[in-house]
């Protein structure tokens, strides 16, 4: 196992994370800020206010990409197991 092979299999298990984290993240990212924005608007502290709605936008989020992120997760295992198989 090389230095090279190493680095290049940390790289590409960063990517894949970011790749699979980003949706949900943005998401979250946006239903959190359209939610402070309206309570600003109106005054309203309530917590639930904030919490509620970014869970079911996250749920929303993982139904819809979930299979997409499990291909991703897979093809990436998939391709680490084959490399094993090719290291001297």
């Amino acid at each position: 196992m090389t230095e090279a092979y190493v680095i290049g299999l940390a790289q590409n298990a960063l990517m894949v994370t970011l790749a699979i984290a980003a949706p949900v993240l943005l998401v979250s990212l946006l239903v959190g800020s359209l939610i402070s924005l309206f309570q600003a608007a109106t005054q309203i502290n309530e917590v639930t206010l904030t919490f509620v709605p970014k869970i079911l936008a996250i749920g929303v989020v993982l139904v819809l990409l979930g299979s997409w992120m499990g291909q991703q997760l897979l093809a990436f295992t998939a391709s680490t197991f084959a490399s094993l198989a090719n290291l001297p």
